[in-house]
């Protein structure tokens, strides 16, 4: 069956250059994932299917790709943005949340660390 689409108010739902926190620091780690709880957070709420996102990675330290796909699933062999060293790049996308509303990110380059913001302007029930 479909889903509605419910546009929110655009919010920042994670910034991992800010302090470290459940949607801060530390910055991704080259080769790693992190996961993320995104519903209850910017008016997305628990039963959300998927989330639009305007999603932008910045300082990179080596060049390499970000897979966002649902907490809990398997790393996707397809990426969501890819970038150059020292490049901020956004992207949007429509994402699937995880069944307890999670997204994870993988950070897929060779060495170092990105930064990823992720700011929400809508979702699907």
């Amino acid at each position: 069956s479909g889903a509605s689409f419910y546009a929110v108010t655009p919010c920042r739902v994670l910034d991992t250059r800010d302090p470290d926190g459940p949607w801060g620091g530390p910055a991704l780690a080259a080769g790693l994932s992190r996961t993320f709880t995104i519903a209850g957070r910017c008016g997305i709420p628990a039963n959300a299917k998927a989330v639009s996102f305007n999603v932008t990675v910045t300082e990179t330290s080596d060049s390499g790709h970000l897979s966002l796909y649902p907490g809990g699933a398997s790393t996707p062999p397809t990426s969501t943005i890819n970038y150059r060293a020292g490049q901020t790049r956004a992207n949007n996308a429509i994402l699937r949340l995880g069944t307890t509303g999670t997204l994870a990110v993988f950070c897929g380059q060779g060495s170092g660390r990105a930064h990823v913001i992720l700011d929400v302007n809508g979702y699907f029930q």
